[in-house]
């Protein structure tokens, strides 16, 4: 980008920012309370990771729509980054939760909803056995265990540029082709490179070449990249990738905590996939704290064995926490009256009427953009065509016109995922939402195009 329109979208960003301040002197001044309290201002870093200049303070959460301190209303797009995929305060799941909550929280012990949690988890996603953990990190780094448990090798493969939560297993990317560990990793302080092993997403060459050696324990994959921008798998991808791991006798890890938003059965069942391992987090309890992980018979018997050499005692495996009575009756709730095939239908065609909004903004302003979408999940990308892997997406990744966006959208009454330009639809959100984010996204394309 050339330095005057740099300086032009600077002048942009500050203006947005001074809107911003302008507008929400509450969070202000909040934001500046906390600060004194919570490290950054704010519970948990990511909530600090938002384009706007001080964190948004949230006051409620209705459907598909949140309203802050300062009485703004923002049509959400980012539902807690998934989480609340299927809206904020749920009827169904609210009760859930209230009556469980009144009668304990959790107890150590399995309830009769653990039974059903269950059953309704084989009948969805196809796997017969289950566990369950707090978080998707948690149920990623149970399944790398029970993996090199089981197989009795060391090496995990993971995909260039992706998300598995705070599994340090995965922060392995790739730089100038070769493998290193993620710079912002804080405290790590063994080389993860000698245990994980990283390739591009849709190269099967190098996926190949990687598992030849016959020390990888199992494959941990997003069936869509998500985390670096959306990157969808090229076709035949999937299928070769489970014959690869199966000639090398590597397991097959698929987390689905994104890819929930594909459909009733997540991506696996959408497109057939025959994973050993299922891993779900975020969505499945609707925003309580909770994850499970699925496993087929097979490696079920395997895991039996691999115990069995340990013998009893602590395998380190799981938390107090994982399983409690209150996510059990959430996932419950969820499963049940929540994830339905007519509320998949509806976020369907939410993220249909996105997608061709968005494609029409593109088509009239005669953008370089393109319109990338897994079910719910619709991602704007800044190039034409999309990226098939992540080096590719760090090439055309412009960080300031993507804050500019974000900052744009907010200021509009739009949030959309912080990290870069993830959109989800909710079964709850309303046409007119959908309508009012398209236009503010031609707008911010009509004041990109004045800059020039």
């Amino acid at each position: 980008m050339i330095a005057e329109l740099t300086r032009t979208l600077s002048d942009l960003i500050a203006a947005e920012r001074a809107r911003f301040l302008a507008e929400h002197p509450r969070s202000v001044a909040m934001a500046r309370a906390a600060s004194g309290v919570w490290r950054g201002g704010v519970p948990m870093h990511w909530m600090g990771d938002w384009a706007c200049p001080s964190p948004i303070f949230a006051a409620q959460g209705v459907g598909a729509q949140i309203t802050d301190v300062d009485g703004r209303l923002y049509d959400d797009f980012c539902l807690g980054d998934t989480p609340s995929m299927f809206g904020h305060g749920d009827a169904s799941m609210a009760a859930a939760v209230a009556d469980q909550a009144r009668r304990g929280a959790g107890f150590m012990l399995p309830t009769a909803s653990a039974v059903i949690v269950g059953k309704l988890l084989a009948e969805r996603f196809g796997l017969p056995l289950w566990q369950a953990a707090t978080t998707a990190s948690d149920a990623n780094r149970a399944a790398i265990r029970w993996a090199r448990a089981v197989t009795q090798r060391p090496v995990v493969l993971v995909f260039d540029g992706c998300y598995h939560g705070m599994v340090e297993d995965a922060f392995v990317v790739l730089k100038d082709g070769q493998p290193a560990m993620k710079p912002g990793l804080l405290g790590q302080v063994q080389d993860l490179t000698a245990t994980t092993r990283v390739v591009p997403f849709n190269d099967l060459a190098a996926l190949e070449a990687a598992l030849a050696p016959g020390d990888v324990a199992a494959v941990l994959a997003e069936p869509v990249m998500t985390n670096c921008g959306m990157i969808l798998p090229d076709p035949g991808f999937h299928d070769a990738l489970r014959k690869l791991t199966r000639e090398a006798g590597a397991l097959l890890i698929i987390d689905e905590t994104h890819t929930i938003s594909t459909g009733p059965g997540g991506y696996t069942r959408a497109h057939g996939l025959e994973p050993d391992v299922f891993v779900l987090g975020k969505a499945v309890a609707g925003g309580v704290p909770a994850a499970v992980w699925g496993v087929t018979a097979e490696l079920s018997a395997r895991m039996d064995e691999a115990q069995g050499r340990i013998g009893p005692g602590q395998s380190g495996i799981g938390t107090t926490l994982s399983g409690n009575a209150l996510a059990m009756a959430a996932m419950r709730a969820m499963l049940s009256e929540v994830m339905t095939d007519a509320a998949y239908a509806r976020m369907l065609a939410g993220a249909q009427r996105l997608v061709a909004g968005l494609k029409g903004v593109i088509a009239e302003r005669g953008l370089k953009w393109s319109v990338v979408h897994v079910g719910a999940r619709v991602e704007l990308v800044f190039a034409d065509p999309p990226p098939r892997d992540a080096a590719s997406m760090r090439k055309v990744l412009d960080h300031e016109a993507v804050e500019a966006l974000h900052l744009w959208l907010i200021n509009r009454g739009g949030l959309i995922a912080p990290f870069h330009n993830m959109m989800l639809v909710s079964p709850v959100t309303e046409d007119a939402a959908v309508d009012r984010l398209v236009a503010a996204v031609d707008a911010f394309a009509v004041a990109m195009g004045g800059l020039e």
